[in-house]
C-alpha cells in the first residue's frame, strides 16, 4: 500500500433549498391563505477519525467533496428534506488546515473524533413566512444559501510514543523488526527505508506501545534535503525518542552532532525531547575502539550511551528497560 502523509481537497457544503410560494386551496375555504413551505438545509461536510486507516491514500485520487442539497420547500407548509451530512473518513492522527491561510482547524487524534469542515446552507423561507396583517397573501419568498466551500490540507501526523531516529543505514529498521512484528524492508544500503514503518512492542504490563521507525535524516533535511523534511512531522507527537547511531560508521561523533543540529532547525521542540541515545552494530567494535568511542559520544551529548547490536539481539532488554523507565511503565 503507498503511504501518503499530505493531501490537498476542497470541500463544498450542501445549497439550502429555495422557499416556495403556494396558497392553500381547498373546498368550503375560499381565503385559505399562504402555504409554501420553507427549504431544506444544505449538507455539512463532516472529517471522522478512523483507526483502521493509516494514510492519506484515498486523497490522491479524489479531491472535490460535495455534500447533498436540501430540497426545495412544498405547499402545505411542508419542508424540504435537509441533505445528508457528508462523512469523510480520515486516519487518526490527521491535521486539518486552511490551504492558503495555514490556519490549524483540527487535530483528529482519537478514533470517531469529528470535525465539522463546512457547514451547510440555510434553506429559503416559503411564503408562509411573510403573512401579516397588513399583507393577507404575500407573494414574496427567499431562495436557499450556498454552502461553505473551503480548500483544506490534510496532514497526517503518526501517532506513535516512540520514535527511532537517525542517519540512513544505521539499524533502525533491524531494531524495530526485533522488537515488534513489523517487517520493514531491510537491505545494507542508505534509504531502504522510504516511508515510516509502525511497530506495537509488548510492554510489561500486556499492553502495547507504538515505535515508528522514521526513514534515515541527512544533512540539510530540516531544510528539505533527503526524505527528513517530509517525515521529521511524524515524531513531533512522540514523547520518547531513540536516536541510532551506527556502530561501523567512520565517525558516529559527527553523525550525532549531524541528526541533533537538523533537529534543532526543525524545532517543535524535538530537541527537548526525551531522548535515549543508542549505539548500534555493537559487533563490529573490538573493546578498546569500544569504550574510546563510548567516552567520545557521550562526551559529546551529554548523555549516557546504551550499546545494543539489533542484528544480534544484544542489549535489546536494557534498552526497552531504559525506554519503559523513560515512559513511567
Amino acid at each position: 500500500m503507498q503511504f501518503i502523509d499530505q493531501a490537498r481537497i476542497t470541500v463544498r457544503a450542501g445549497r439550502g433549498g429555495d422557499g416556495i410560494m403556494a396558497f392553500r386551496r381547498e373546498k368550503y375555504v375560499p381565503a385559505g391563505g399562504p402555504s409554501g413551505g420553507d427549504g431544506g438545509n444544505g449538507g455539512n461536510v463532516v472529517l471522522e477519525a478512523d483507526g483502521n486507516l493509516q494514510t492519506l491514500l484515498d486523497f490522491k485520487y479524489k479531491r472535490l467533496f460535495p455534500a447533498p442539497d436540501g430540497r426545495r420547500g412544498g405547499p402545505n407548509r411542508c419542508t424540504g428534506a435537509s441533505g445528508k451530512d457528508l462523512i469523510i473518513k480520515v486516519p487518526c492522527g490527521t491535521e486539518v488546515r486552511h490551504l492558503y491561510t495555514g490556519i490549524l482547524l483540527g487535530d483528529l487524534t482519537r478514533s470517531e473524533d469529528l470535525l465539522v469542515v463546512a457547514f451547510g446552507g440555510r434553506g429559503g423561507l416559503g411564503n408562509a413566512h411573510y403573512l401579516s396583517n397588513r399583507n393577507r397573501a404575500p407573494e414574496k419568498f427567499t431562495e436557499g444559501r450556498d454552502g461553505e466551500e473551503w480548500f483544506l490540507q490534510l496532514e497526517l501526523k503518526l501517532l506513535a510514543e516512540v520514535g527511532i531516529i537517525g542517519l540512513p543505514n544505521a539499524g533502525k529498521s533491524t531494531l524495530i523488526s526485533v522488537l515488534s512484528a513489523a517487517r520493514p524492508k531491510i537491505a545494507d544500503y542508505p534509504f531502504t527505508t522510504l516511508v515510516p514503518n509502525l511497530g506495537v512492542v509488548r510492554r510489561p504490563s500486556g499492553d502495547g506501545t507504538v515505535f515508528a521507525d522514521i526513514p534515515g535524516l541527512i544533512a540539510g533535511a530540516a531544510q528539505g534535503a533527503g526524505l527528513g523534511h517530509d517525515f521529521l512531522r511524524h515524531i513531533e507527537r512522540t514523547r520518547l525518542l531513540i536516536h541510532v547511531l551506527d556502530g561501523g560508521a567512520e565517525d558516529p561523533v559527527e553523525d550525532l552532532l549531524v541528526v541533533e543540529k537538523e533537529l534543532v532547525a526543525y524545532g517543535h521542540d524535538l530537541v527537548e525531547r526525551p531522548r535515549l541515545l543508542v549505539l548500534n552494530k555493537q559487533e563490529l567494535l573490538d573493546e578498546q575502539h569500544q569504550d574510546q568511542l563510548v567516552d567520545a559520544l557521550q562526551a559529546a551529548s551529554g548523555r549516557s550511551l546504551i550499546l545494543i547490536s539489533a542484528a544480534m539481539g544484544l542489549g535489546l532488554e536494557g534498552l526497552l528497560a531504559q525506554v519503559w523507565k523513560e515512559l513511567g511503565v
